[in-house]
């Protein structure tokens, strides 16, 4: 019998000037730094005065390690914001706005020419599909974090508030800092207790696609889905600039079915692989137009996991890692690209070819989700006189899997509270049997905007493989 191991905020930004200032800021009424500065426009372009004259300390402030706020840094949820127009402070010279799919960007503020974020560790209930949620932890009520956006040369100030029940820390994964800003807890810096805020500040000396993640108790914390993603864009317009950027962060976890919490101690066995903390089909699409130049960043902080992602349709180049761009010279067309664990792979591609185009990983159990191997091989055995057996003893009972699983997913069965089936959802021509890490990307000749779903794709009439004629095969392949 198959057995799937029984079957299957964001935040606003809290500075130390304390709650006033949070108050203000949730009304949307100017507010003033614990300077007096008047804080900027959170997505306007600081001065060149303003950057020169917050500069001027940076040498002094960078030498030093994450510093201890006294007492507790208020937060109060507010509304994501909306994505920045090409060309401000949070996207370089003309570029397009990055897209996170089922995810969020991290808000700031400017406060004297200096980014501020905010970051919360805490507590999430988050649904990976519908049907199947688990206490995770992560950052502002979001697993993975949402992405940290800035521009090289920006000077960020990251205040990290400890909710957990535990120390942490944060680690700014391939971003070049101060040793005191490396966010190791015993090395670099002392532990973030629970209920405390310290604070990272540095300055961005390179541009590229870097991740953050703790640096105290990794297992458990990554494990249960402390991670997310630190894009920092190039001060210079790139040459040619994407249309479509998206972020995507890759993730394994072990939820059994009906288990509230992960299992940060599994080593080998996951059954929930998710993109952005989603399982196919609550994955959301990858959307563009056709000749959309695309750009699609991917990280992997998953434990033990390295993904091979495959897209389908396209060819494309894996123009940086998180260790800096990949020479022209270096770049050569690939259709799978392995993202091993604890790195990042970017790649990129013009979009010619309109349709539905799956994307996943090619590891073919991470298309499934909570499916165990502990579990008899069927294929082939007949069962029709054990099933009866059986069925004296179990009503209902029915014996799967001895001509292939395709089947299983379209029978209606039930499934264990707090799962999902093993695999997929419905597609425009039955039932798409792939699950857990998959996407679509939908490429299309128009689109009304990148915000709308375009359904699923129209081919045109004579170009969708169906059923061959007898008088088909007479013809071409001679049979009679």
């Amino acid at each position: 019998m198959i057995s799937r191991r029984q079957l299957l905020k964001t935040s606003v930004i809290a500075l130390a000037a304390g709650p006033s200032l949070l108050q203000h800021a949730a009304r949307g009424e100017p507010v003033e730094s614990a300077r007096g500065e008047p804080v900027e426009s959170a997505r306007g372009e600081p001065s060149r005065q303003a950057r020169s004259t917050s500069s001027g300390s940076r040498a002094s402030r960078e030498t030093q390690g994450p510093e201890h706020v006294e007492g507790p840094v208020e937060s109060a949820r507010a509304a994501e914001p909306s994505p920045a127009d090409p060309g401000s402070a949070s996207t370089g010279a003309g570029r397009s706005p990055l897209t996170v799919p089922n995810g969020a960007l991290l808000p700031w503020r400017l406060v004297g020419g200096v980014k501020v974020f905010h970051l919360v560790a805490e507590e999430v209930d988050h649904e990976f599909a519908p049907g199947l949620r688990a206490k995770c932890w992560g950052y502002n009520g979001r697993t993975p974090g949402p992405v940290i956006e800035a521009v090289e040369g920006d000077h960020v100030r990251i205040y990290v508030t400890n909710k957990l029940p535990e120390a942490t820390s944060t680690h700014w994964h391939g971003v070049f800092v101060p040793n005191g800003m490396d966010g190791v807890g015993g090395l670099t810096q002392q532990p973030i207790p629970p209920g405390a805020t310290f604070k990272y500040e540095f300055t961005l000396r390179q541009h590229g696609t870097f991740m953050y993640h703790p640096h105290v108790d990794e297992m458990t914390q990554m494990g249960l889905g402390m991670t997310g993603m630190f894009v920092v864009h190039p001060r210079d317009a790139e040459t040619p600039p994407p249309d479509r950027d998206f972020s995507l962060m890759l993730h394994e976890w072990r939820i059994d079915p009906g288990a509230a919490r992960p299992d940060p101690t599994e080593m080998t066995d996951f059954n929930v692989l998710t993109l952005n903390s989603k399982v196919y089909p609550a994955t959301a699409p990858l959307i563009v137009k056709k000749g959309d130049r695309v750009r699609i960043r991917l990280g992997n902080l998953g434990a033990m996991d390295h993904h091979p992602i495959h897209l389908h349709g396209y060819a494309f180049k894996i123009i940086a890692t998180d260790g800096g761009a990949v020479p022209a010279s270096a770049q050569r067309p690939e259709t799978t690209v392995l993202v091993p664990v604890g790195a990042v792979r970017v790649v990129e591609f013009v979009a010619d070819a309109p349709g539905d185009w799956p994307m996943h990983c090619h590891m073919t159990h991470h298309t499934m989700t909570q499916m165990g191997h502990g579990m008899p091989n069927l294929i082939g055995v007949d069962t029709s006189k054990l099933d009866p057996q059986l069925q004296k003893h179990l009503p209902g009972y029915m014996s799967m899997g001895q001509t292939g699983m395709s089947d299983m997913a379209e029978m209606g069965m039930a499934v264990p509270g707090n799962s999902t089936p093993m695999v997929g959802g419905s597609g425009p021509h039955g039932y798409i049997d792939m699950g857990g890490m998959f996407t679509i990307l939908k490429v299309r000749d128009t689109l009304a905007d990148y915000d709308t779903d375009p359904g699923w794709y129209q081919a045109p009439p004579g170009t969708v493989a169906g059923p061959a004629t007898a008088d088909e095969l007479r013809h071409d392949l001679g049979e009679t």
